[in-house]
């Protein structure tokens, strides 16, 4: 007894002696280690199997718990004096804090209710595929796992939607009427026809003949018996119960304490304390310059008539358009080609990591954006990939093909997410940093690198690349209009068309999915500008000793952060030099 008392009293001392920054690291540990066993469709994304045969627990009683979880590392957290940290770690902790801050605000808020919409929900839960190993009888009996486990998934996400229709978290009917063809893709006539079935039409060459039957039949068994029934019955309960009682506004300041709501999704998104209202009039500046200088590229190029129809001119000329997908998805493929030998004059540094190009599947190309860009697994154990629509080639131009493949793949997304995953030093949770002002902020930023790379030779690629800088202007102005001033989606279309050149198609789509997650679209803009002004600062400062490669180097040197810690990094950068 006396013994055990001893050894206890030595563990005691040694936490007591343990340094703040030790405490410090061996916290963000614990969440860390926390968090991902909380989420295992992460671990799936991040490369590590362990998680394969499970989906996040999405009930009540989850988000109840994980929100007391979360408190109890805020408690922890105020223990430890900020100011005895490094300097580093203090960036850590800041971050960290406001990670934990941001999930419990959330969740007061009741946003946690509002998990579906157009673009993410159980009705795109086959999608996980994209980044899913399907390479050995594990591989497939935990897809199988997975499957059966989607009736109770389905049931935890009618249990959160009943809750939010009760205390009045809904989302807006305009979008939420897009999710019942979504969920149609999960009920198959045929269990070969479901998208859950696609890994076991062709299986991998080295299977034993007999067990590749076995599996297809138990999936063929599942889908019939337990998917296809789950979906269906969560599509009558969604038609029947939740899309009645969805909101007519769009805006999310029709909600109770909506307004609460859309301030704080602002000042989360931006990581700045500006207010609805100055990123509005913001936007409506950017949009007036912007507009300044398509009326430059429309008189060069000789076109008789306003902006207006200019910009239906190019919606609607053939000259600007693939007729198939194949075509435009080798026309992606060459351009992403030409840009990686332009890196090497405005990086000092890039990542080990390639990237790779792919089409969007076809279940959700019609009801998303242009492209998006999917990080590598951070094990290295897939690449990146730049997924572009081929849905309609008809409406997707040629002009923009430059614009969008800087912003999606190098020197944007790609380079930037492939070099922050490669980082050392830094504790997960900064290496994985999303950041949304920092990331997409980059990434429009990146657009305008175009023409130090090459790009935008004729004037209609220059218009694309003026085209993408307007839409996100744009969307400064509509997103706080839709969720602060109360603009009808009608008035946000309209404000849209009347301002950019995007085809009718994008805008509806862009619109729907502002509607659907408020906020996130102001990141961008406001992202870029303050990267064009630091940069333009170092360029004032440091005269004939400023150099791109050093400044984009330090520039991504921490992943993401804040737009507050990116200020404080920069001019402690250009102190230096």
């Amino acid at each position: 007894m006396r013994y055990v008392f001893a050894v206890l009293l030595l563990g005691l001392s040694l936490v007591a002696q343990a340094s703040p920054d030790q405490r410090f690291t061996e916290l963000l540990d614990e969440h860390w280690a926390w968090f991902m066993s909380q989420h295992p469709e992460y671990l799936t994304y991040r490369g590590d199997r362990s998680g394969n045969d499970r989906w996040t627990d999405m009930s009540l009683a989850a988000h109840i718990e994980r929100d007391n979880q979360r408190g109890e590392f805020q408690r922890r957290l105020q223990v430890i004096e900020i100011t005895a940290l490094s300097e580093d770690n203090q960036l850590n902790y800041r971050m960290f804090q406001r990670r934990l801050e941001g999930a419990r605000k959330e969740q007061a808020l009741g946003l946690n209710l509002m998990s579906l919409n157009m673009r993410d929900g159980p009705q795109h839960q086959y999608t996980v595929l994209e980044y899913t190993p399907m390479q050995d009888e594990v591989d497939y009996r935990n897809w199988l796992a997975r499957m059966q486990a989607l009736p109770t998934l389905l049931a935890q996400y009618r249990e959160l939607l009943e809750e939010g229709v009760s205390i009045e978290r809904v989302q807006p009917r305009a979008v939420m009427e897009r999710v019942p063809a979504q969920l149609d893709n999960s009920i198959a006539d045929s269990p070969e026809y479901s998208p859950f079935y696609r890994p076991f039409k062709r299986m991998p060459a080295t299977m034993d003949a007999q067990l590749a039957e076995e599996l297809q039949a138990q999936a063929r068994s599942v889908i019939a018996n337990q998917v296809t029934p789950a979906y269906r019955d969560f599509k009558d309960f969604f038609v029947n119960t939740y899309l009645p009682a969805s909101r007519p506004e769009p805006g999310v300041a029709s909600l109770p304490g909506g307004d609460e709501i859309y301030r704080y999704l602002a000042m989360r998104f931006t990581t700045t304390d500006m207010t609805p209202e100055e990123i509005h009039e913001t936007g409506k500046g950017e949009v007036a310059r912007i507009l300044a200088e398509m009326e430059d590229v429309k008189s060069e190029v000789g076109f008789d008539g306003d902006l207006q129809a200019f910009n239906e001119f190019l919606r609607t000329d053939p000259q600007f358009y693939y007729e198939t997908p194949e075509a435009l998805l080798e026309a992606y493929q060459a351009v992403s080609k030409r840009l990686d030998p332009e890196l090497v004059s405005l990086f000092g540094k890039l990542p080990r990591m390639p990237y790779g190009v792919k089409p969007i599947p076809a279940e959700t190309a019609p009801d998303t954006t242009t492209a998006y860009y999917m990080p590598p697994a951070i094990n290295g154990s897939r690449a990146g990939y730049y997924y572009v629509n081929l849905y309609r080639p008809e409406v997707r131009p040629k002009y923009e093909i430059e614009v969008l493949s800087v912003h999606e793949a190098v020197p944007g997304h790609h380079l930037q997410i492939a070099l922050a995953q490669e980082l050392t030093g830094l504790p997960e949770f900064r290496r994985a940093s999303g950041v949304t002002a920092f990331v997409e902020g980059w990434g429009l930023y990146s657009e305008r690198l175009g023409y130090q790379m090459g790009l935008y030779t004729d004037p209609y690629s220059r218009y694309g690349q003026l085209t993408y800088d307007m839409w996100r202007a744009v969307r400064l102005v509509v997103d706080t209009g839709i969720h602060y001033f109360g603009w009808s989606r009608q008035e946000a279309i309209d404000y849209f068309k009347a301002n950019a050149g995007k085809s009718e198609a994008d805008i509806v789509n862009e619109i729907d999915r502002y509607i659907g997650w408020p906020g996130q679209a102001l990141a961008y803009k406001i992202g870029q500008l303050k990267i064009l002004e630091l940069r333009a600062t170092a360029e004032a400062r440091l005269g004939e000793r400023f150099d791109i490669r050093s400044f984009h180097d330090e520039l991504l040197g921490a992943g993401a952060i804040p737009l507050d810690a990116l200020q404080a990094r920069m001019d402690a950068w250009m102190a230096r030099q």
